[in-house]
């Protein structure tokens, strides 16, 4: 069985300004991509996310993105090298749903690597990635704290 997750966390802000902090480069950086964000998300688009704990910039491309509800990524898989089969991606599902309190319940599903002991270890460690993204969005978006700054240099 292939490895797969889903994390959720609820952010006490409207559903829509949840979804730009998200959708938005600037405020992407502002709190998840350390190294920084490279374009708007929108549908059929490739942009590129840089962290300070994995060097060099990812491209993402962007298949789908119903504003305010959903997002779906493609990324590179991290277990990709030579001696695992070659380069593939993983596919990431953002939803956001508003909540009848004015929260909004973001849940985050990532799919697609391949049944291996490195894929196993890349799900794990991006499981603990996506975590980390919704505990800092959280922060930042209710608080205006970047809470993954000097964190990882």
């Amino acid at each position: 069985m292939s490895p797969a997750f889903r994390v959720a966390g609820r952010i006490n802000r409207p559903v829509h300004e949840v979804f730009e902090a998200v959708v938005d480069p600037a405020q992407l950086s502002g709190y998840f991509t350390t190294g920084g964000a490279n374009g708007r998300l929108e549908s059929g688009a490739t942009v590129t996310w840089d962290f300070a704990d994995f060097p060099g910039a990812f491209p993402v491309q962007v298949v789908e993105v119903v504003p305010d509800q959903k997002i779906v990524l493609h990324w590179p898989a991290a277990d990709g090298g030579a001696d695992s089969g070659g380069s593939y991606d993983t596919k990431v599902t953002m939803t956001f749903e508003a909540l009848e309190d004015g929260r909004t319940l973001v849940s985050i599903a990532e799919t697609g690597w391949r049944d291996t002991a490195a894929g196993q270890k890349a799900a794990f460690g991006n499981c603990e990635g996506w975590t980390g993204m919704l505990c800092a969005l959280k922060v930042y978006i209710e608080y205006g704290i970047n809470l993954r700054a000097g964190f990882y240099k």
